[in-house]
């Protein structure tokens, strides 16, 4: 198992920037493909943004309401997953919560409480 722990949300102003972080305890981290997913008030869990968990070739996946603007990243050495956040809009307010896919990426679009989620941090946009 895996303990996820998110830092980096704040208050910025429409058009700005943030970078989101997630570390991971565990020694089985590079093993995870790992993602982003948010939630608004009254709204589902949604998903952002995923990537491989392959240190040769990596792959990406955003939804297409933040393609362009949000980027995702790891760093294996520092068993951390990023999502630079840069335009953002008062729509991108919500909790982020990082994800680990444990049976990897065949459903990543899909929110499903047996992976394992950490337990966010507030990102609110000012318009």
């Amino acid at each position: 198992q895996v303990q996820l722990v998110e830092s980096g949300g704040g208050l910025v102003q429409a058009g700005g920037s943030l970078r989101l972080s997630c570390a991971a305890s565990g020694r089985t981290f590079n093993n995870y493909a790992m993602g982003w997913f948010r939630q608004a008030p009254g709204k589902e869990r949604e998903f952002v943004a995923a990537i491989s968990n392959s240190t040769r070739f990596t792959y990406t996946y955003y939804a297409d309401s933040v393609k362009g603007r949000f980027a995702i990243s790891r760093d294996h050495a520092k068993n951390t997953v990023y999502l630079q956040m840069n335009s953002l809009k008062p729509e991108d307010t919500a909790i982020y919560y990082c994800v680990a896919y444990p049976r990897g990426l065949s459903n990543y679009r899909n929110y499903d409480p047996s992976n394992y989620w950490g337990q966010g941090t507030q990102v609110n946009v000012s318009s």
